[in-house]
């Protein structure tokens, strides 16, 4: 595993040091971070269609955040695959996320979504990265806790649309050697390990269909996010670090009851300040063979940005494993040596014979 990276979208701004690559790079590393993650929707940052078709300025993007001290972790299009799939209900609110071109035209939002999502491709590609964050979109999340009850095959031709919208999509990060990893996050129509297994079996089980594993999202949902490594740890290829908690009481719960995030009963912590068990994640991921980044996604609904990214990197360093490359009892071993076995199990003894 390396790191520590940080998802440098809370953090972009207009104000130095966070209104270019450079400066926010430099800021990153002075904090001790190793790795950044690159939102490709924000211009300050980031120009996605140059990096598609320009080989030079990846090369030179790829200076600016080696000079720094920093490597570039994946680019995110978290913004952008959202605009994939957006039902109508929600078509006011995720206009600001596309270009102004296409904001009131949700066909043309949906194919500069698409066009977005390519680039993205081509410029990993370029930059050298094997994996990419996004969201996955969402044309069924309205009716996850339905009244009245979903019409039958509703949830199936839902996915089954998602699928026909991903799906050369995923073939194109194909041809670029580079992962898809979907953000599970609630307010997507991929936001636990059900309906992930969905997607991939309307995607034909692709293998660039894969996980940014964030555990603070399941904290909120009440998942198990320990036992969701065993089952998907294969598919796991990126790893956002962020906190959170879940303290239900008297008057509200998963749902939230509208409240801001600061009433919530779940809600999102800096680092250390949740209930996330972080040393057995990282053990677990260890244990599987991980070697993506651990990058801090810093959301919190009571700190300070500047004081979490402070705090994220030493965190983050501390709770790092170094896999061993020989097992602690290796010292004891004999050489293997199949009649002495025998003779441990008690077998080719006086008076023991072997069945036929």
């Amino acid at each position: 595993m390396k790191g520590p990276g940080i998802f440098l979208a809370q953090f972009a701004g207009d104000a130095a040091p966070f209104d270019t690559l450079k400066s926010i790079a430099q800021w990153a590393a002075r904090l001790g971070y190793k790795g950044v993650q690159i939102p490709t929707w924000d211009a300050r940052l980031f120009d996605l269609a140059l990096a598609a078709e320009s080989q030079g300025y990846c090369d030179e993007v790829t200076g600016i955040c080696s000079e720094a001290g920093v490597q570039i972790t994946e680019l995110s299009t978290h913004l952008q695959g959202q605009l994939i799939a957006v039902h109508p209900a929600y078509d006011a609110l995720f206009d600001g996320f596309a270009a102004e071109e296409v904001r009131g035209k949700p066909a043309a939002r949906t194919a500069w979504a698409m066009d977005q999502l390519r680039l993205a491709a081509l410029a990993s590609r370029r930059l050298g990265l094997t994996a990419h964050a996004t969201f996955s979109g969402a044309l069924l999340w309205q009716t996850v806790y339905p009244w009245p009850q979903r019409p039958a095959g509703l949830v199936e031709e839902g996915f089954a649309e998602l699928a026909r919208r991903w799906r050369p999509l995923l073939d194109a990060f194909d041809e670029n050697g580079v992962d898809v990893a979907y953000e599970l996050h609630p307010g997507e129509d991929l936001h636990d390990g059900i309906t992930f297994e969905r997607f991939l079996d309307a995607v034909g089980n692709h293998a660039r269909a894969n996980i940014l594993y964030d555990p603070s999202h399941f904290v909120l949902q009440q998942l198990d996010y320990l036992a969701f490594i065993d089952i998907y740890h294969e598919r796991i290829k990126c790893f956002h670090v962020k906190d959170a908690e879940f303290r239900p009481n008297g008057r509200a719960g998963v749902y939230g009851g509208y409240a801001d995030w600061v009433d919530r009963p779940g809600r999102f912590r800096s680092l250390g300040d949740g209930q996330i068990d972080f040393r057995a994640i990282i053990s677990k991921l260890t244990q599987y063979g991980f070697d993506g980044w651990a990058v801090l996604e810093w959301e919190c609904a009571l700190k300070h940005p500047e004081q979490g990214a402070a705090e994220g990197a030493p965190f983050i360093a501390a709770h790092m494993i170094r896999r061993a490359n020989h097992a602690f009892d290796d010292f004891a071993a004999t050489a293997p040596d199949k009649e002495g076995n025998r003779r441990v199990l008690g077998l080719d003894t006086p008076g023991q014979v072997s069945p036929n």
